[in-house]
């Protein structure tokens, strides 16, 4: 199974989780992600998501000149983005054990 089919289904809570730490744009974002590993998201996989994410209303978006470059667009969780966010969480930590008891000796769990 390619890595990317797994990613794609929590990229998109990784992305709330990173604007719900503080207001951020979207290079920071993909730094915050490289730095966690996730080394193939680039803006292209990126924007798609702010989009989706602000679509739902999990996040808003404030638009600030910047003094180096073009205006940038600073994104902050909403409180229905977190809400969305603490029950994702439940839920994935559910169904990663599920996972990790089903595919991994209970022993090799800690």
């Amino acid at each position: 199974m390619d890595e990317s089919q797994i990613l794609k289904g929590i990229l998109e809570s990784c992305v709330l989780h990173i604007i719900s730490q503080e207001e951020t744009y979207g290079y920071e974002i993909i730094i915050e992600l490289a730095e966690a590993e996730f080394n193939n998201v680039i803006e292209g996989t990126l924007y798609p998501i702010l989009t989706r994410l602000e679509k739902k209303k999990y996040i808003q978006c404030r638009k600030a000149k910047s003094l180096l470059g073009p205006t940038k667009k600073y994104f902050s969780i909403t409180p229905l983005g977190q809400e969305n966010l603490d029950n994702y969480l439940v839920i994935y930590k559910k169904t990663i054990d599920k996972t990790n008891q089903l595919l991994f000796n209970k022993e090799d769990i800690k």
